[in-house]
């Protein structure tokens, strides 16, 4: 999440000292419902490319002019509006986690047959980004930057390990860090637009394009789940389950199969490739001309780090007021974008906030398991029909919308974009091209193994 990376990454400048007020607090909330109701209301629309259709859906233009309005220049937003945009952030993507949890528990029946898909779609995750996209990223002259942006999609986890595995200097951790920073803005819209063009073209079968949404990351995941349940709107709930359990299995073990499997794989593959193409460390060509030496104590320089944003501090009453609101922020998108609001739907709410907050509080006291991972075993086994709170659980959430619920999270990633713009501007065409050729071989080869299982 955008916190996490926070604290990660090296500052360039000290943080402001801004105090956070309720004038920030009411800055944001009213902003991203707004921006929310705006994606409903402009709604859905698809035209054709090619042989497919590409589908522009509310999930898209929440991401979109969030993003407009936090990287605008007339009325700039804050680092404290941004610091209070990240708690709410992460408390709505565990909460829409929340709700697709529920929405796994009464199909697992179904989705037990397709057990081995889901498992052999984790090696195209593992696997497909370090055969398809490295030798492409070195081909591009990237020389070592090419390990990290090809051995995985990068997320958060991965990018701490690089830091203490490569040092913040080194190729590897800049192709990391490229990577993370642009699948964090970019990654749900561009994912939802690769999801909805695949899925057109009728070559794969839903429930493969489900599985290889499992991709570690919560809005990737929501943003391809929103476009293929606009195209394929009968199997709606089992893409969502798929997708959900499919993203579980590569939270669980995605981060130790990237660190013992591909990354081992993917240096070795980088000497070959870069052998054949005739590349350096550094991406020059080690043919004809000789390479220009190297300074003694010369080092390649860090990516810019993000910039910090004022510390939030959170207490009891802070947590609450932020739980308060996320919870609010789903309920009102879900009356907005459904018409039609019962007590029912309340309730189901303030569940799923108490699933999240037990969530959040395990993740504490078990740090090696996160949140998402959490909230979705928990949902999960107690939406299963062979528990009896199955019937209570899909009582109070079958009328609440998952994609709606998880619209204003998305919002405020957008606004959270002013926060990268400096390292967003830092990056090479060259690594922006790579990172999304990694996204798509990541996807596309989970699929595709997940198509074979399925045996279509």
């Amino acid at each position: 999440m955008a916190s996490e990376a926070q604290l990660i990454n090296q500052p360039s400048a000290a943080a402001p000292d801004q105090q956070i007020t309720r004038r920030h607090w009411w800055t944001v909330v009213a902003v991203s419902l707004l921006v929310s109701v705006a994606a409903v209301l402009i709604g859905t629309y698809k035209f054709q490319l090619g042989p497919a259709p590409v589908v522009l859906f509310p999930i898209i233009w929440a991401v979109v002019l969030g993003g407009i309005l936090g990287t605008q220049r007339i009325r700039r937003v804050s680092g404290a509006s941004r610091a209070v945009a990240t708690l709410l952030l992460e408390i709505g993507i565990i909460l829409f986690l929340a709700r697709l949890g529920t929405q796994i528990g009464p199909s697992l029946a179904k989705v037990t047959e397709t057990g081995p898909a889901i498992l052999l779609q984790e090696v195209g995750h593992i696997f497909g980004t370090v055969i398809l996209a490295l030798p492409i990223a070195v081909a591009m002259g990237l020389g070592r930057v090419a390990v990290g942006a090809t051995w995985s999609i990068d997320r958060e986890s991965f990018l701490a390990f690089a830091i203490q595995r490569f040092g913040v200097r080194s190729g590897e951790y800049r192709g990391v860090f490229s990577v993370w920073l642009l699948g964090s803005l970019f990654g749900a819209v561009f994912i939802s637009l690769l999801a909805g063009f695949l899925g057109g073209l009728n070559i794969f079968d839903p429930r493969a394009l489900a599985l290889g949404l499992g991709l570690g990351s919560a809005s990737m995941m929501l943003g391809g789940v929103g476009a293929l349940s606009l195209l394929y709107p009968d199997q709606a709930g089992e893409i969502m389950a798929l997708a959900a359990l499919s993203n579980l299995v590569t939270n669980i073990v995605g981060f130790y199969a990237g660190v013992f499997l591909s990354l081992p794989l993917c240096r070795r593959l980088y000497t070959f490739w870069s052998r054949l193409f005739g590349k350096d460390d550094d991406g020059r060509s080690t043919r004809g001309a000789r390479s220009k030496p190297e300074l003694p104590g010369a080092t390649q320089p860090a990516p810019v780090a993000v910039e910090v944003d004022p510390t939030l501090k959170v207490t009891p009453r802070i947590t609450i007021l932020a739980f308060a609101i996320a919870g609010a922020s789903a309920l009102v998108m879900n009356v907005v974008g459904t018409k039609n609001f019962a007590w029912n739907d309340a309730a189901g709410v303030i569940v799923l906030l108490l699933l999240t907050g037990l969530s959040f509080r395990l993740a504490r006291l078990l740090p090696s398991v996160p949140s998402s991972v959490w909230v979705l075993t928990i949902t999960t086994v107690l939406s299963a029909p062979f528990l009896p709170t199955a019937g209570l659980i899909a009582g109070l959430t079958q009328h609440l919308d998952v994609i709606l619920i998880g619209l204003p999270a998305l919002t405020l990633i957008g606004l959270t974009v002013g926060r990268d713009i400096k390292a967003l501007k830092s990056l090479s065409w060259k690594i922006i091209v790579v990172a999304l050729v990694t996204y798509s071989a990541s996807f596309i080869a989970a699929a595709a193994l997940g198509q074979m299982a399925l045996g279509r």
